[in-house]
């Protein structure tokens, strides 16, 4: 241990002396180290973030949408086969066991208005289960009732952006605002959503009856309904329940076994699935990108030892001469690279969580500094300096100690 100590003096000592050559020789090391501390932290913020979005977006969430169905091998003309239907819902509802909640949507940009100030944002017609599918509480006022649905009542409710853009510090409820030419009650503020992992502002939205939306808003035929969303009763009944409605609804618009049926189903679950192989793809090719820095830093690392063999060759001379054996050369020389490596490796680190906090203030992500990760890269850089060092210390050790006192 004493032998290992005094060799870590002399190293120190000896990197100390030339401590710029030093700090550009780790210069590759402490970028690899750092690279890999925060591509994982971003990593897994990216997911974290994400999954937040995706639950706000609802529990559970699925949405059916309608697609224009295959006819004979080519697409049908516009307008044929079914369309979604409010009726097509409250069937799902009825049949399908293991779907919680079911609304239809219509959705169209609109302007809001109130006083002197008008706002565009995302109007939507939806039934009071679109609230509970969404998972959206209301931080002020009430929700419609099935009254106001049946007389197509003019109330609203708006989410916190469009509450700032036309109120500001004003309480918005009883307010009244017009949308297109029809005035509306607000008659609630929904909760802060923030943003949907499609970067869309959720909050920048205001909701109505379908009924009133169809009648003064967005004029279509009775009963039509834009998309379906809907919400299983648990994540374990996702896939079932997406699977008895789909069955559901090709029975009702008759569609025949193996055709192409006239919507398409979607989970959140398969926009994560899809979110999480990009993340991984990228981690990985960052994660490459940092090895390769590793493996420059390696080699400038085995570069100046060699250098450095070289100007203390007479040193190693004397060294040998009064008694050193080529295994306390040999380990001097690699306690050294390997000192080089951890110095390049913590301050790699050390710029990793300045870079993560930096990051997440930015970013307004949840990102912190792994220790796994941070542990993983001392390793690495360690062990860098122990692959990269050891040619360097064992030609040192091989050295002639005559051949090597008589160095100039």
């Amino acid at each position: 241990m004493g032998a290992i100590l005094s060799a870590i003096r002399i190293a120190l000592r000896a990197i100390a002396r030339n401590g710029l050559r030093a700090s550009l020789t780790v210069l590759g090391i402490l970028i690899g180290v750092a690279a890999v501390v925060t591509v994982t932290a971003l990593g897994a913020g990216a997911r974290d973030n994400v999954g937040a979005q995706i639950q706000s977006i609802g529990s559970n969430f699925i949405i059916i949408w309608p697609e224009r169905a295959l006819a004979s091998g080519a697409r049908a003309a516009t307008g044929a086969g079914l369309r979604l239907t409010e009726d097509d819902g409250l069937a799902i509802k009825r049949d399908d066991v293991s779907v919680l909640a079911i609304s239809p949507v219509l959705s169209t940009r609109a302007q809001i208005v109130f006083g002197d100030k008008n706002w565009s944002t995302n109007a939507q017609g939806v039934t009071r289960d679109y609230f509970t599918v969404r998972n959206w509480a209301l931080s002020r006022g009430s929700l419609w009732t099935e009254a106001d649905e049946t007389l197509k009542s003019k109330v609203c409710l708006i989410g916190t952006t469009v509450a700032k853009q036309l109120f500001g510090v004003v309480d918005p409820i009883g307010k009244i605002v017009r949308i297109g030419r029809y005035p509306y009650t607000v008659i609630g503020v929904l909760q802060k959503k923030g943003q949907s992992p499609f970067g869309d502002d959720q909050d920048d939205d205001v909701a109505m009856p379908i009924t009133s939306m169809r009648a003064r808003i967005l004029h279509t035929a009775p009963g039509f309904a834009g998309v379906l969303m809907l919400s299983a009763t648990s994540p374990e009944t996702t896939q079932r329940a997406v699977k008895q409605a789909e069955a559901i609804l090709l029975q009702r618009h008759h569609i025949e076994p193996g055709a192409q049926p006239d919507f398409q189903i979607r989970t959140l679950k398969e926009f994560q699935e899809i979110q999480e192989k990009v993340y991984d793809l990228l981690t990985i090719v960052l994660v490459g990108v940092a090895g390769i820095s590793l493996v420059v830093g390696g080699i400038g690392v085995m570069n100046i030892m060699l250098v450095s063999v070289t100007e203390r060759t007479r040193e190693i001379g004397i060294r040998m001469a009064i008694g050193a054996r080529a295994a306390d050369i040999r380990r001097q020389f690699l306690i050294e690279a390997i000192l080089l490596a951890l110095l390049g490796g913590i301050a790699g680190a050390l710029i990793g969580v300045a870079a993560i906090s930096g990051l997440g203030f930015l970013l307004e992500w949840p990102m912190r500094a792994s220790p796994t990760a941070l542990m993983i890269a001392m390793a690495t850089s360690a062990l860098t300096g122990v692959v990269f060092g050891f040619f360097p210390a064992h030609r040192a050790s091989k050295l002639d100690p005559i051949v090597a006192l008589h160095h100039e």
